[in-house]
């Protein structure tokens, strides 16, 4: 069984989500601005319950998965950031067998350096317990404030491929090598 971790920085706390938290999850998956270049679509109640298990599944299977972002100072779910992998059906390219890295803040939370805060402490995780296995991301072109943080911790466009429209793969070399493959 897989220990899910906490992980803290200076002014956060990055741990695994609870039921506790679910009122305030589904708040952050419903916030049209949240949403806007992810999904684009408000989730539902049942969805975020879907999401949240997800989460937790991801830990089990995978080792890895999203961990819910608290602010130390006022205890409040800020957001989550983490890795999946979701065999996304992508064309031309994929990020199965990555890091796929996301992250996702209430807009009171956003431009306050807390994304890059979170993924850099993520990112030294993940580089210790998965040091082969690439890091990927993908984000809408419009989301300029994502691409910024992507660029930030050393993620570079590899191609445009298309996942319900049109986004930007970015992948991490870091101390890693990338090797991104096509799909089948």
């Amino acid at each position: 069984m897989t220990l899910i971790p906490t992980i803290e920085t200076e002014r956060l706390r990055l741990r695994p989500h609870n039921l506790d938290d679910f009122d305030d999850y589904v708040a952050l998956w419903a916030n049209e601005d949240v949403v806007r270049h992810i999904t684009g679509t408000p989730s539902t109640r049942e969805q975020t319950w879907g999401r949240m298990l997800r989460a937790a599944g991801m830990w089990h299977h995978m080792g890895f998965g999203f961990l819910a972002i608290e602010e130390k100072q006022s205890g409040r779910l800020i957001g989550e950031a983490g890795f999946l992998d979701m065999k996304r059906e992508m064309q031309p390219e994929t990020t199965e067998g990555t890091l796929e890295t996301g992250w996702a803040l209430l807009p009171s939370a956003q431009r306050h350096g807390y994304a890059t805060e979170a993924l850099r402490a993520l990112i030294a995780w993940a580089e210790e317990r998965f040091p082969s296995r690439p890091m990927t991301c993908i984000i809408d072109p419009k989301n300029s404030p994502s691409l910024r943080v992507a660029e930030k911790l050393g993620f570079r466009e590899v191609a445009r491929v298309n996942y319900n429209g049109e986004v930007i793969l970015l992948s991490r070399s870091g101390t890693q090598q990338v090797s991104l493959h096509s799909a089948p």
